[in-house]
């Protein structure tokens, strides 16, 4: 692992499929030569983006929610934390779900961005497993985690990201994966860390928004690859190690590395631990394995 510069800068949620424990794997594929901007469409707890710390960024996500927390970090930080001290101070059972339900209340939309920021924060840190869930109706209802002294209030961490925020040149997005690339100029690389093809009928989740993410979502994010391709972007990937992905990106200009990750998130316990995920890329590197130089 490299790029950063400070321990503090690291995710402040817990998010499906986050990258932390795949950030040594995921370094070993990244370009060698730099690059202009840095993007990343399917931004979540931003495990590489932050470990990275671009000079020059733009990231997105479908989690309108998530961005707006991001937002609020970068311009009103102590607010924040002045109200997660609030939800420290009288977390409880009862309490957690008091606050899970506000959304579910027309007032919901009048409350201030940075209320909401402070709401999503304390649920993720609270909530069980950290396992950040909504409805078909895009409602929170994750359970109360039962936790003995859970990190509501991180203060170094949330000033950190703030002060990182506002040194560099970052420009939060919520949106469809495909309009946060819309002007991107060659000499750009993006991340691509999309929700991942299910490895069976049964092992979807896309509970982090309302909407889902399926197979025609994936060929349109790989028909997005073959366009930033053709105009010389440089792409890296993360999905499963199945049959439709690999089949999908199997472009004689794409190379793909199968890698061995940790999930720490899933309902089912049984599910979690190490499961083979593919790295994609369109652009060569040089690698040293065993003696042996390969690109």
């Amino acid at each position: 692992m490299a790029r950063n510069n400070s321990t503090l800068i690291k995710p402040f949620v817990k998010w499906v499929g986050g990258k932390r424990q795949l950030l040594d794997e995921i370094y070993k594929y990244m370009p060698d030569d730099g690059y202009s901007t840095y993007y990343e469409p399917f931004l979540g707890g931003g495990a590489l983006f932050l470990n990275e710390q671009p000079k020059k960024a733009i990231v997105n996500d479908g989690n309108e929610e998530l961005i707006n927390a991001y937002k609020v970090i970068q311009s009103n930080v102590e607010e924040l934390i002045e109200k997660l001290k609030v939800h420290k101070e009288n977390n409880s059972e009862d309490y957690f779900y008091d606050i899970r339900a506000w959304d579910r209340n027309p007032w919901y939309e009048e409350l201030s961005d940075v209320e909401k920021a402070a709401r999503l924060i304390y649920l993720n840190k609270t909530c069980f497993n950290g396992l950040y869930r909504v409805n078909s109706s895009g409602f929170f209802n994750t359970p109360y985690g039962r936790y003995k002294d859970p990190n509501i209030v991180n203060e170094h961490g949330l000033r950190a990201l703030n002060t990182y925020f506002n040194s560099a040149e970052i420009k939060f997005m919520t949106g469809d994966f495909e309009h946060a690339v819309k002007y991107i100029r060659s000499g750009a690389f993006v991340y691509f860390d999309p929700p991942y093809a299910p490895l069976s009928s049964t092992s979807n989740y896309t509970g982090y928004t309302s909407g889902g993410f399926d197979e025609e979502d994936q060929i349109r994010l790989r028909d997005l690859c073959d366009k930033l391709h053709s105009r010389g972007v440089k792409f890296l990937l993360s999905n499963s190690n199945v049959p439709f992905i690999k089949k999908l990106y199997a472009n004689p200009d794409y190379k793909i590395e199968i890698v061995g990750a940790k999930r720490a998130i899933n309902s089912d316990a049984k599910k979690r631990g190490e499961v083979e995920e593919v790295l994609i890329r369109n652009y060569n590197i040089w690698i040293i394995k065993e003696d042996e130089v390969v690109v």
